[in-house]
C-alpha cells in the first residue's frame, strides 16, 4: 500500500500505523485459510498421480476467493489494532486535546476502505468468477484426464481395449507398483510383453494423460503366432516412459457460465438486460446484489473498527475485539442467508439483501458518531487532570 507524500503529516503518520498489521493479518489469514484446502486437494490429487505443478496451478486459482474474505477481515483487524494501541499509548487524547476531532482521525482509514471497496468491485466482479471457473476446469482434468486407476495387488486392469496391466504389490494409493506385468496387442498382431520389477503412475502433464514410469526391465516382442519359425526379441532397459492412454477431447468440460458465480459483473448485466436461457432473472439479480453490497459493506467496515477499538481505558480491548468479530461474522452470515433466499425466490432481494445492508451501513456510522461525541467531552478533560496530578 503506497503513502503519498503531499498527503498531511497526520495522514502519514496514521497510515504508516496501520500497513504493519494490514500486511500481517492479510497474509496470515490468506495462509490459513489456504493450508486447509490444501490438505484436501493433496488427498484428492495424490490418489489421481497429479503433479505438484497442478497442486499449486490450483492453489492459485483459489487465492482471488479467499482474497475476499481476507481483505475486510484484515482491513478491520489492522484498524482496530493501531487505534487501540494509540488510545492505550494516549496518542487519542493528544490529539483531541489538540482539537482535533476522532472523525478527523478517522478520515485516511475511511479512505483506505473506499478504495479497497472500489478494488473489490474488480475483484468480486471479474477476478474471482474467471478463477472459480478456471479451478473447477483444472479439478475435473486433474481427476478426469488420462487413465488414473485405483489398482489392487494382484488385480488385472484394462488400461484400453489392447492393453492390460497387473502388479503383484501397488501401495495404498495406487502409484507405486512392484513386479509389474504389462501385456500389449499391436495393430498386426504381435504381441508385445513388458515386465519391470518397479513402476510408478503419474499423470504426463504434458500429454493429460497417466504416464507409467518403468525400471530394470525388459520388452519381449512376438510376432503372429501363424508366422513359422517365429522368434522373440527380448530388450533390456533401466527406464523407460509409457503413456497408457492419452486424452482425446481435452476441452470436455462444461463451458463457463452455467452457474452465476462463474460469470463476470458485465455478463450479468448483459444477461439481466436481455435474459439467459439457463439461469432464471431472480439468480441473476440475487447474484449481482449480493457482490455490490459486499463491495458497500468494506466501506463502513474502518467505521465500526473504531468506534470500537476506542474504549475505556480500564476495560480490556478484548471485549471490543470479540464484539467486533461477531458482529462481522453474524453480517457475513445474514448477506449469505438472504443472497440464498433471494436465488430461490422465497425472499425479496430488497428484503434479503438491502435491509440487513442498510442496517450494517447506518449502525456503523452511528456507532463512529456517538464514540467521536463521547471522546470529544470526555478526552480533553481527563488528560487536563492528568497533568494536574
Amino acid at each position: 500500500m503506497l503513502i503519498r507524500s503531499n498527503l498531511p503529516t497526520l495522514d502519514r503518520y496514521l497510515l504508516r500505523q496501520m500497513v504493519p498489521p494490514f500486511a500481517v493479518a492479510l497474509g496470515t489469514m490468506l495462509v490459513t485459510l489456504l493450508l486447509e484446502r490444501l490438505l484436501t486437494l493433496f488427498n484428492h490429487l495424490a490418489s489421481s498421480g497429479s503433479s505438484i505443478a497442478t497442486l499449486i496451478t490450483l492453489l492459485s486459482d483459489l487465492l482471488p476467493h479467499y482474497m475476499g474474505l481476507a481483505l475486510p477481515a484484515a482491513l478491520c483487524i489492522a484498524i482496530f489494532m493501531t487505534v487501540n494501541r494509540m488510545s492505550e499509548h494516549n496518542e487519542i487524547d493528544v490529539l483531541c486535546a489538540a482539537h482535533i476531532s476522532l472523525l478527523r482521525i478517522s478520515q485516511p482509514y475511511i479512505k483506505v476502505g473506499a478504495i479497497l471497496a472500489v478494488l473489490s468491485l474488480l475483484l468480486y466482479g471479474y477476478i474471482q468468477p474467471i478463477a472459480r471457473y478456471d479451478y473447477r476446469e483444472g479439478f475435473y482434468f486433474a481427476k478426469h484426464t488420462g487413465w488414473a486407476p485405483h489398482l489392487q495387488s494382484g488385480m488385472f486392469a484394462s488400461t484400453s481395449s489392447s492393453t492390460m496391466l497387473t502388479a503383484d504389490r501397488v501401495d495404498h494409493g495406487g502409484s507405486h507398483l512392484k513386479n509389474i506385468f504389462i501385456r500389449n496387442l499391436k495393430e498386426n498382431g504381435n504381441i508385445e510383453l513388458i515386465t519391470a520389477p518397479r513402476g510408478l503412475l503419474t499423470l504426463s502433464e504434458r500429454d493429460q494423460a497417466t504416464q507409467l514410469d518403468l525400471w530394470d526391465g525388459q520388452v519381449v516382442h512376438l510376432n503372429k503366432p501363424a508366422i513359422p519359425d517365429n522368434h522373440a526379441t527380448i530388450i533390456h532397459f533401466e527406464h523407460i516412459a509409457r503413456v497408457i492412454e492419452r486424452s482425446k477431447n481435452r476441452r470436455s468440460f462444461r463451458s463457463r457460465g452455467d452457474d452465476e458465480r462463474e460469470m463476470t459483473t458485465p455478463e450479468l448485466f448483459q444477461a439481466l438486460r436481455h435474459g439467459s436461457p439457463r439461469l432464471p432473472y431472480i439468480v441473476l439479480r440475487s447474484e449481482m446484489d449480493f457482490r455490490l453490497a459486499r463491495a458497500i459493506g468494506i466501506m463502513f467496515i474502518p467505521l465500526l473498527a473504531i468506534a470500537f477499538a476506542i474504549g475505556r481505558k480500564r476495560r480490556k480491548s478484548v471485549i471490543g475485539q470479540i464484539t467486533l468479530a461477531l458482529i462481522l461474522v453474524g453480517f457475513n452470515e445474514v448477506l449469505l442467508f438472504g443472497h440464498s433466499m433471494a436465488s430461490s425466490g422465497k425472499m425479496s432481494v430488497w428484503l434479503a439483501i438491502w435491509v440487513p445492508e442498510t442496517l450494517f451501513c447506518l449502525g456503523c456510522t452511528a456507532a463512529l458518531l456517538a464514540r467521536s461525541q463521547v471522546s470529544w467531552r470526555n478526552r480533553k478533560p481527563t488528560l487536563l487532570n492528568k497533568a494536574s496530578s
